[in-house]
């Protein structure tokens, strides 16, 4: 007798996805009292940075002096020696584990180093229930190609939470917040996770993602070049995508946490 196979459960595997250790051992790196991030044991050795910058310590490395400076110099040793990721001249914050934020770092380097970084995401229906989701450009260093949310960026230090939402759904989706309808803050969720921005890399980012409603005839429209396409998919293509792997783990935690 023919038995179909299960459906899969692409939830749990999204969930597995999301909440990973590192793929090898990793130790603390510390400034001052504030344990700010992680590292392969073997990696930072070789820069040859000044031990008043960097320097063995505790049970990981020790930053010295002012924690941006000392992390702008890492970070461009970290370039000259190949182990950045796409350097974007882009500063993000900086915080100890109890949340204080201590300095600021370029984003290319924070994988390597394990600092936790910040994102927001925007989760969009139109009033007949489809949603809307978005195709990365095939340049993304990160994810080219697969689907994510209506938007989805990282916020820099600059910004607060809710500037980076208004900024990054104008930049990639062509769209004033005021245009949208029920925005409301969902939830907020940590990812952990080895990447494959450099065999070193490790991915600590807390995701707070917001839903809307986009009206009948407002259409998104990309505007920084960072966007393939957009679609607006019925319920049951939506989990077909989502099922087959389509969509960027972030975006699939928050497409689940959202009840799809």
């Amino acid at each position: 007798m023919h038995h179909p196979h299960p459906v899969s459960d692409w939830r749990a595997r999204v969930r597995a996805a999301a909440d990973q250790p590192p793929a090898r051992p990793r130790v603390p790196l510390w400034w001052a009292q504030h344990r700010i991030g992680s590292v392969e044991p073997g990696l930072l050795e070789p820069l040859g940075l000044a031990p008043e910058v960097l320097r063995p310590g505790r049970d990981g490395w020790v930053l010295g002096g002012d924690c941006s400076a000392s992390l702008h110099l890492l970070a461009h040793a970290l370039r000259e020696a190949g182990l950045s990721h796409a350097w974007r001249d882009e500063q993000l914050a900086v915080a100890g584990e109890a949340g204080e934020i201590v300095g600021s770092v370029e984003r290319g380097v924070v994988r390597p180093l394990g600092i936790p970084t910040l994102a927001v995401h925007l989760m969009a229906r139109a009033p007949d229930g489809r949603h809307w989701v978005q195709q990365r450009s095939l340049t993304k260093p990160n994810d080219p190609g697969l689907w994510d949310t209506l938007m989805g960026g990282m916020v820099p230090a600059s910004d607060s939470v809710a500037q980076a939402l208004a900024r990054e759904t104008w930049e990639e989706a062509g769209l004033q917040l005021t245009q949208l309808h029920a925005l409301h803050h969902g939830g907020r969720f940590l990812m952990r996770r080895p990447t494959g921005a450099g065999a070193a890399g490790y991915v600590v980012e807390w995701v707070e993602w917001y839903g809307c409603v986009l009206p009948d005839g407002v259409v998104p429209r990309n505007m920084d070049g960072e966007v393939q396409d957009f679609r607006c998919l019925p319920p049951d293509e939506l989990e077909r995508m989502l099922d087959a792997g389509a969509f960027t783990v972030e975006a699939a935690c928050v497409l689940a946490a959202a009840g799809v």
